[in-house]
């Protein structure tokens, strides 16, 4: 009597397979002997839920370490904030130009009062009287250094002492040359002279008694017709007095007359009736 094994042992045949070399004897089948329930299983990371699972932990991780960091930062930024003290109206500081150095800043110019000149203390009052008149007849009457001084001191002028007269005349600031001029530009428009005869009045003791050198000055840049002044005083001579055209001649050239040249008489005569 055989003994045949449980079916649940019985191990299924199979036909060989085409790319073995060993016979059906000698090749067993140990794949398929636990049956069709109990095959070999793939390995574990291939399947599906393997990679599901790995990435709901990671995302998980992630929230969980966010919430951390959150969570420390917000306590240690806390305690800061808290210890900071809120600015008051005596804490806030307003930013202001920086205040000059004493030394940088400028200094008022104080500028010193004007001081008028006091009067010498040594000049008397007359000198300082007797200057000033000088100055107004010197000013209107373009006088010389001699003929002020006579009109200074003249019972009929002024009657200054003669010391007084002297200092004024002395301490006048005057261009004596340029008061000869004119004066002798006075004479020449209000009477027709020669040129010897307006010299001669300038430097007369009974005239102008400028020097003989303010007097050549006067002359010599006086800005005058020497034939239109002779031809002028012959018409005088001829209105006044009817005097015939040889004695006007004679009185324009005389040295006691107008001291005319005879250039300057002869174009008097030849224009005389013109």
């Amino acid at each position: 009597m055989s003994t045949q094994p449980p079916p649940s042992q019985q191990f299924p045949s199979f036909p060989p397979s085409q790319n073995s070399a060993i016979p059906e004897q000698s090749q067993p089948d140990f794949g398929n002997q636990w049956g069709p329930s109990q095959q070999a299983k793939s390995p574990f990371f291939k399947k599906w839920w393997f990679w599901l699972l790995i990435g709901l932990l990671l995302i998980a991780g992630g929230v969980i370490g966010g919430l951390q960091a959150n969570s420390s930062s917000t306590s240690s930024s806390t305690p800061a904030t808290s210890q900071s003290p809120e600015p008051t109206e005596s804490a806030i500081t307003v930013e202001t130009e920086p205040p000059t150095p004493p030394s940088e800043a400028p200094q008022p110019t104080v500028e010193p009062p004007e001081s008028t000149p006091e009067p010498a203390s040594n000049v008397p009052a007359e000198y300082q009287s007797a200057l000033d008149s000088a100055k107004s007849y010197s000013d209107i009457f373009h006088m010389s250094k001699a003929g002020l001084f006579d009109q200074l001191t003249s019972e009929y002028g002024d009657g200054f002492s003669a010391e007084a007269a002297q200092y004024a005349v002395d301490n006048l600031d005057v261009d004596w040359k340029q008061n000869a001029l004119m004066n002798a530009a006075s004479y020449n428009e209000s009477m027709p002279m020669s040129y010897r005869g307006l010299y001669d009045q300038l430097v007369s003791g009974y005239g102008e008694q400028f020097t003989d050198n303010e007097a050549q000055y006067a002359v010599d840049n006086l800005d005058a017709d020497w034939n239109k002044n002779a031809l002028e005083s012959a018409k005088s001579y001829q209105d006044l007095m009817d005097m015939s055209s040889s004695e006007i001649y004679e009185q324009l050239v005389s040295e006691y007359g107008e001291k005319y040249t005879a250039d300057q008489a002869q174009y008097a005569i030849d224009h005389l009736d013109g």
